[in-house]
């Protein structure tokens, strides 16, 4: 079985071919980062612009690379919710068009459920698992059952994670995207440098917007008094206090659900103290962290193609050509 994935929810326009399941024939990812970073985030309007100015120049690429024909693939996968709108519908207009002109089948993907799929391409996941799927625009713990079907335990009631870090970066003056250079200058200064309360909410509910604005309100009052602080210090009180809720909750979540496998998901899942630390946690409590390669933890289109196999393997149906995005769409309320 041939699948051809399309995602274009957010900045990375990507169309990947994928053999029975688990071989990557393509995996063509064009970034939008360097035009997004004078803004210092995504300008859904500009990331719409340049899907559309990039995504037919992708296919031919992917069919290149995959060394097939458009002929010999046999179902066509694509985003269709959550994401921005605009850029959603770029990826589903040109997945509608390219299977109706070719006589493909249409599978719709939810984002999420692509992220928690990437490990399958890489893994043997034993089922039932939970999986914490960390990204720009999303924190959600997820329980995944025998028959693949998705419970969300908990999720952000505020700013996901990776937005989180984009924002303190950016009053600290580090740059975009946030995460990467945060990630790499908490080894650098002192996690215990500045005390951050966690916020009381939901047992697998997370709220980030406290403790960015906490470090916010810090730099403030640092630079209203001519005092000086190590950026370093900053940034490695603010992600060891994340990591420690993500990490806390997590394992909690497991252990209630008696899994032995772990799955770290989303663009976050690349973070290198949060791998380090839930993994050191999942070995203490008997169980296994699983998590993609880099290239796979950030938006994809083999992560969209492998979650249209496994929804085909269970009993999924094919979309018709009335298909529309959806900006925001729990997990559970997938088609």
């Amino acid at each position: 079985m041939i699948i051809l994935g399309i995602e274009s929810s957010c900045d990375e326009t990507s169309i990947a071919i994928i053999q029975d399941g688990k071989t990557i024939l393509s995996n063509y990812i064009s970034s939008q980062i360097d035009i997004h970073k004078e803004y210092g985030g995504v300008v859904p309007e500009i990331a719409s612009r340049q899907h559309i100015k990039n995504i037919a120049a992708i296919l031919e690429e992917s069919l290149i690379e995959a060394k097939i024909s458009l002929k010999e693939v046999d179902y066509i996968a694509v985003t269709y919710a959550p994401g921005l709108i605009g850029a959603l519908l770029v990826g589903i207009s040109f997945a509608k068009a390219l299977a109706y002109a070719n006589h493909i089948p249409l599978i719709p993907v939810h984002h999420i459920k692509g992220h928690i799929y990437a490990n399958f391409l890489e893994h043997e996941v034993e089922l039932p698992c939970i999986s914490l799927v960390v990204s720009g625009g999303h924190t959600n713990i997820i329980y995944m059952d025998e028959k693949h079907e998705f419970h969300n335990l908990g999720g952000t009631l505020d700013d996901a994670v990776g937005e989180s870090c984009d924002k303190v970066a950016r009053v600290l003056g580090l740059g975009y995207p946030g995460g990467p250079i945060i990630d790499k200058m908490y080894y650098q200064g002192n996690p215990q440098y500045l005390k951050l309360t966690k916020p009381k909410v939901g047992e697998y509910d997370f709220s980030f917007s406290g403790i960015k604005t906490a470090v916010i309100n810090f730099d403030h009052k640092m630079k209203s008094r001519g005092e000086v602080y190590k950026k370093e210090d900053l940034a490695a009180s603010f992600l060891g206090t994340v990591v420690d809720i993500l990490t806390e909750k997590t394992i909690a979540a497991a252990k209630e659900k008696k899994v032995k496998h772990i799955l770290l998901a989303g663009g976050v899942a690349a973070n290198s103290l949060l791998r380090k630390q839930l993994s050191e946690r999942a070995e203490q409590a008997g169980m296994k962290l699983l998590y993609p390669s880099m290239r796979l933890c950030t938006d994809n289109a083999a992560m969209i193609a492998e979650a249209a196999y496994y929804k085909l393997q269970n009993g999924g149906k094919v979309a018709g050509y009335d298909l529309n995005g959806v900006a925001t769409l729990d997990i559970h309320q997938d088609i």
